[in-house]
């Protein structure tokens, strides 16, 4: 066995691959049963007060709502992610681990952005009343 490397068989990528495909199929049954909780059709006339997007988007909707140039802080992020491989600077590693000493500075750096979102999103959700105004009480 190479040094540094886990044991594993074929056998048990089959049963992964069984697994995954019983999942997807699970899935796609339970998809085509189960309505999606839906709202009624949207009315021109009627606009809801707050109009929130979906839960995975109120951390971009809470940032934007601050300011619409926040829009660019958000994309260069993304673009930072995007690139972080290639950055100069970021060593690559041999072994996966969890917060390598090698990449110590990205690992933190993630888990603040990590924590920054989820409080937006927290607070786009739970803090955010009419007219997108904050309130202790949804």
């Amino acid at each position: 066995m190479k040094d540094g490397f886990v044991k594993s068989s074929p056998r048990f990528f089959r049963l992964i691959e069984g697994s995954a495909l019983l999942l997807t199929a699970l899935l796609l049954l339970l998809a085509t049963l189960i309505q999606a909780p839906l709202q009624e059709a949207a009315n021109p006339a009627l606009t809801p007060n707050p109009v929130k997007s979906a839960w995975f988007l109120l951390w971009l909707q809470e940032l934007v709502s601050w300011s619409r140039l926040m829009i660019y802080p958000i994309l260069l992020l993304g673009g930072l992610f995007l690139l972080l491989p290639w950055l100069p600077g970021s060593r690559h590693i041999h072994r996966a681990r969890w917060f390598p000493k090698e990449q110590f500075g990205i690992s933190i750096f993630t888990m603040l952005v990590f924590i920054a979102i989820l409080t937006c999103t927290v607070v786009a959700l739970f803090f955010r009343g009419a007219n997108w105004s904050f309130t202790l009480h949804p």
